[in-house]
């Protein structure tokens, strides 16, 4: 374990967490995980578990935790399409968008009160989705082209399968800006909007506050940028020979987030 800060896990008062890596691998808990979780309830810390994915709705998460083994409220979950669903609707109130996508996104946007639709929206929005529409994209390069602008939920390039690797929203994002000439905005991670939304959920400053991530180029960097105390777990991506390679450092890096468990 190293600690490079003088912040110390007893004195955070909220954490953020990733999801996959760092709580979960391969939809099974990672040791020490549901005990982490129950010693922020026993000690009435605020938390917030943090995703890029876009597909499913808090309530899905939730669903998908439990069978992991993980007790997670749909209030303590926070996605990329909430985020985004947030931060489009202080740009524009009740805008319209086309959206290429599944339910956790156009839930969020239909809840922050958005109309979808592919006749002149004012916002073309690429989340994650399994089976990407030939004639979806191609619509949505049209209308960009027409002046909609353009919003992706997150960068990843690729997701996860039994099979392999998959494409996801920052490859379809990349196919789409070669086509149009234009770069998405993108809300999830790195952009530290995904944490400063996720704080303002909880009411938590970054000074008390955590990021618990299991790769340096999202959750570690945006977690820095955000001005969070962070902490690297080495049960995902990132492993400890990785960090030499960055030009930055977390403030904290341990074996799993069993290891925080008693510093709590």
């Amino acid at each position: 374990m190293t600690k490079l800060t003088n912040r110390k896990p007893a004195d955070i008062e909220c954490w953020l967490t990733d999801m996959d890596g760092v709580l979960v691998h391969e939809n099974q808990a990672v040791p020490g995980a549901a005990e982490l979780i129950q010693r922020w309830v026993d000690t009435s810390k605020r938390f917030l578990v943090l995703t890029n994915n876009s597909i499913y709705t808090p309530r899905d998460l939730a669903a998908r935790l439990r069978a992991s083994g993980l007790e997670v409220p749909e209030e303590n979950l926070w996605t990329s399409a909430l985020a985004t669903a947030q931060f489009l609707k202080a740009q524009m109130p009740h805008g319209r968008a086309f959206v290429i996508g599944e339910a956790g996104l156009t839930t969020a946007l239909h809840e922050a009160g958005f109309i979808l639709t592919d006749q002149s929206p004012d916002y073309v929005v690429l989340g994650e989705t399994r089976t990407y529409s030939f004639e979806a994209i191609t619509r949505a390069i049209r209308l960009i082209g027409e002046g909609a602008r353009f919003i992706a939920t997150n960068p990843d390039a690729t997701g996860p399968s039994a099979e392999g690797p998959l494409p996801a929203t920052g490859a379809i994002a990349a196919l789409i800006t070669k086509a149009t000439n234009r770069e998405p905005y993108i809300v999830g991670k790195p952009n530290p909007m995904m944490f400063r939304s996720a704080m303002n959920r909880i009411e938590a400053h970054s000074e008390t506050t955590a990021m618990i991530g299991d790769r340096m180029d999202t959750d570690i960097v945006a977690g820095m940028e955000a001005g969070l105390h962070t902490v690297l777990v080495f049960t995902g991506i990132t492993q400890p020979e990785d960090i030499d390679a960055f030009p930055f450092r977390p403030d904290q890096a341990v074996g799993s987030v069993a290891d925080l468990i008693s510093e709590i």
